[in-house]
């Protein structure tokens, strides 16, 4: 009678399991670098939000790597989620020193990933617009409405389905829409 071994099997899923919980650790420690980039550049603190953006290229193209060592973990979630947060805080890093959307590279692994990133962008240049109305910066809140109406515009041309790409491109005019406000009680105040 035949032995069934399946030890090779065995090993195998031992060794993906290995990637996946070290990808899920080093995406965890790329998700914190974005949160430190976009502190940095929302308070201003361009060369220090350089210096993480550049460490967090690097990390995330190791990541990617990693991840391509066995394909279905470039699609694993926390890695998407790495990639997104790396979009969004390199796309605020960049539209502050360019005044520009942040153009598509294969850096970003996937055409989604760089999409949701921008969606995801749009929260913190509300809070880039706010904190610049504070500093008494309106024509900055001014600004960058008018830049994320252009997205939300530019992106309506696209046929996103119904999932989480949808719901965050959504979220952008409602995010638009708070900026109106803003930008309406500032022209009420004749500050633009």
């Amino acid at each position: 009678m035949a032995r069934v071994n399946l030890d090779q099997v065995k090993k195998e899923i031992s060794r993906q399991d290995g990637l996946r919980e070290n990808l899920i650790r080093d995406a965890r420690k790329l998700i914190i670098k974005s949160k430190t980039a976009i502190g940095c550049i929302q308070r201003d603190e361009m060369e220090q939000g350089a210096k993480v953006l550049e460490q967090m290229k690097q990390e995330l193209a190791e990541l990617g790597l990693t991840a391509a060592k066995h394909n279905k973990l470039l699609h694993e979630g926390i890695f998407k989620v790495a990639a997104q947060e790396y979009v969004e805080a390199l796309s605020l890093y960049y539209f502050v020193k360019e005044g520009k959307i942040l153009p598509y590279s294969e850096e970003f692994h996937d055409p989604e990933n760089y999409l949701m990133g921008l969606c995801d962008l749009s929260g913190e240049l509300v809070r880039k617009a706010i904190n610049a109305v504070i500093k008494d910066d309106p024509m900055m809140a001014v600004r960058i409405r008018h830049f994320l109406e252009d997205m939300y515009t530019e992106m309506s041309k696209f046929d996103f389905k119904n999932g989480e790409l949808r719901r965050k491109y959504d979220g952008i005019k409602y995010d638009v829409k708070k900026l109106d406000d803003v930008v309406f009680q500032l022209k009420m105040k004749d500050k633009v």
